[in-house]
């Protein structure tokens, strides 16, 4: 079998066009089974059945090897496979409708109230851009939006007065969420005049949020934004933009939302989206119950 890795590896290259990366992958997964198949006495293409490649991925399992690894050697072996059958070295192949297994997903990280709270006194709000970056976190705070939506927003979306936000996700479709005073005003404060000095005199910039040039402010320039700030905090954990988004959802559900609302709230199609927050805000009620009731322990 060894001796149809090298055709294999070429005829991915050639006809598949895939990476110099991806070819290592599938050749050294092909490889190591290989080994495994000759350890177990099996020399001949014909002599693999779906119980030999089953008990090899059970072996990387009981390994430790991660979910991702297990799948990964899965869509090796199906490809090497299915090229021994397509050259017909074999006349049936053993990996036929072979699924790969669903990784575990880990839950979103939340942040507590506590490591919320001093991320969002972080920025220093005596000069225009510390003015922006504590509108766009108490903004994303309150309101769930993804970090696109926050960056796509325009002046006018956000109705500071009325206390809503209108953005756009990413399917194109429109939603309107509510804001809270605190984040309103900020928004507010940050556009009676900050925004005014960051335009630098680009008056048809339409952006709410701009960076130091006067234009949009990107994915990127709001990563860098939230990293510096979570340092500042002494927040250890390593967040991204998204983290306000998932704190957002998990609070209001261990404050008590229910879930449909939420859903809306954060655009999820589908409320099963939405309810792996009830999983954390379930644990987080749990933890205030063993702590706080008398009788808990």
């Amino acid at each position: 079998m060894k001796a149809q890795l090298q055709p294999f590896i070429a005829y991915l290259s050639g006809d598949k066009g895939l990476s110099s990366s991806t070819l290592e992958s599938y050749g050294r997964d092909v490889a190591q089974f290989l080994d495994f198949a000759g350890e177990k006495g099996l020399v001949a293409p014909e002599d693999i059945r779906r119980v030999h490649i089953q008990l090899y991925l059970g072996e990387l399992r009981n390994a430790g090897k991660a979910a991702a690894t297990v799948n990964r050697t899965t869509v090796s072996l199906r490809a090497f496979f299915h090229y021994m059958l397509r050259e017909r070295v074999i006349s049936q192949d053993p990996t036929l409708d072979m699924e790969a297994i669903k990784p575990n997903k880990k839950p979103p990280m939340v942040l507590s109230i506590e490591d919320i709270e001093r991320l969002l006194a972080a920025p220093d709000v005596t000069a225009p851009p510390g003015k922006r970056d504590k509108a766009m976190l108490e903004l994303l705070y309150a309101t769930g939006i993804r970090v696109s939506e926050l960056i796509a927003l325009d002046t006018g979306d956000v109705q500071t007065e009325l206390k809503f936000a209108r953005c756009t996700g990413a399917s194109g479709k429109e939603r309107v969420v509510p804001i809270g005073s605190i984040a309103a005003q900020c928004v507010a404060e940050y556009e009676s005049g900050s925004r005014e000095q960051l335009l630098r005199g680009n008056a048809d910039e339409p952006a709410l949020f701009l960076n130091s040039l006067g234009g949009r402010l990107t994915r990127q320039g709001f990563w860098k934004i939230i990293k510096k700030y979570a340092r500042g905090a002494g927040i250890a954990e390593e967040i991204t933009p998204h983290t306000l988004r998932h704190s957002f959802a998990a609070h209001l559900l261990e404050g008590g939302a229910d879930l449909r609302s939420v859903q809306q709230m954060l655009g999820h199609a589908d409320i099963s989206t939405t309810q792996v927050y009830s999983g954390i805000a379930r644990r987080n009620m749990k933890e205030v119950y063993e702590n706080f009731h008398p009788r808990a322990k």
